[in-house]
């Protein structure tokens, strides 16, 4: 039976860390929602996943960035890139007055 569900439902007010959400698992995808309350990736981490993503920012302000480019890119609301499977990333900042919502696609 479906169910109908909103991806804006239960989201912290405030939370140490990022909180991870599956949406849908089926075998080989996984969409996830991430959700950011002034979070950024620990200095000096990098992500360096096994399968491609595909991440929208929904909501709120970010920044990307990328082992292999200079700059970090500022995502707003609506932006969204594909990341290769083993392209190493990092979260460098979200806004800290928002709540940032992704919602991102794995490929596995």
């Amino acid at each position: 039976m479906n169910t109908l569900h909103n991806l804006f439902d239960n989201l912290p007010a405030h939370s140490d860390f990022e909180v991870f959400t599956d949406l849908l698992r089926r075998p080989g995808l996984r969409i996830e929602r991430i959700v950011s309350t002034g979070q950024c990736s620990p200095p000096d981490f990098w992500y360096d996943q096994p399968g491609d993503e595909w991440v929208l920012l929904v909501q709120g302000e970010a920044c990307l960035r990328f082992a292999d480019e200079k700059d970090g890119r500022h995502l707003r609301a609506g932006d969204f890139v594909e990341i290769g499977a083993h392209r190493r990333h990092r979260v460098e900042w979200t806004h800290p007055a928002q709540v940032p919502i992704w919602l991102a696609i794995h490929m596995e």
